[in-house]
């Protein structure tokens, strides 16, 4: 489904059914130099059950045009934006590693129109090794490596997945590779410079949900929990699953959900 969003278009994959604007919407945000398609377990799943899914593709991502945006900040903008174009309010706004931090982003700068947050593979503040954002500049095959290789667990690397016939790092490395180039240097740069309030993250009164995985590699366990303790009432989720949780746990992540989601 296309929107128009700050003057250009913007994809939002709905789950394999039209757009319903009577149900709950439901806002998946994908990571750095990924796009809808990570979610596409989860987002398929409540577009068939009650909700009115729309998994984005951010610009510069995707089929999504448009200028990459430099912070979280600005990304934020745009997906306030989003709501407007899509005339979206009462949001379950989903979101994973750097989309988490939108998503928290979004939440302190336009929490009225929020219902639910919750937020996957996620830290604040989400340091990037230096190694990590020169392979990415550089736009160096390594990066892609790195990528591929710290966002799954051992499990993923021993080519576990719950899908027969795939592996989850070459799909990973795949689709970061048909990325928009200096996306995901753009990306980490935003997630290592992200330094929300944290008074107003203590003062969140949205209902959230922390997901974590404790064999994330990327958005250590200890940091999922400790932002989750930063926000009133958030409840924690601790899954068996490295930091792609959306295609190493997707029915672990969707039990999750569909518990906070009652």
């Amino acid at each position: 489904m296309q929107f128009i969003v700050q003057g250009y278009p913007a994809y939002a994959y709905t789950g394999g059914r039209a757009f319903d604007p009577a149900l709950p919407p439901m806002v998946f945000i994908h990571g750095a130099a990924f796009d809808h398609s990570v979610w596409q377990w989860q987002s398929r799943y409540f577009a068939h059950h009650g909700y009115g899914a729309l998994a984005v593709d951010l610009p510069g991502h995707g089929r999504s045009p448009g200028a990459i945006r430099a912070t979280i900040g600005e990304w934020a903008d745009w997906v306030a934006a989003f709501f407007d174009a899509a005339n979206l309010s009462n949001v379950v706004l989903v979101g994973h590693s750097m989309g988490s931090l939108i998503a928290l982003e979004t939440a302190l700068k336009d929490g009225g129109r929020i219902a639910k947050l919750a937020l996957v593979g996620t830290a604040a503040p989400m340091p990037v090794g230096d190694a990590f954002m020169a392979a990415a500049n550089d736009r160096s095959p390594a990066a892609l490596d790195m990528e591929a290789v710290w966002g799954h667990s051992r499990n993923a690397q021993l080519m576990q997945s719950p899908v027969p016939g795939m592996t989850l790092l070459g799909a990973s490395r795949s689709l970061n590779e048909r990325s928009k180039p200096g996306a995901l240097h753009a990306a980490l740069n935003a997630c290592n410079t992200y330094r929300p309030s944290m008074d107003a993250v203590r003062a969140l009164k949205i209902p959230t949900l922390v997901v974590a995985g404790k064999r994330d590699q990327m958005t250590q366990l200890k940091a999922g929990k400790a932002l989750a303790a930063e926000i009133p009432g958030a409840k924690l989720a601790i899954l068996d699953a490295g930091h792609s949780m959306m295609s190493e746990a997707p029915r672990e992540l969707l039990a999750a959900l569909r518990g906070f989601l009652g």
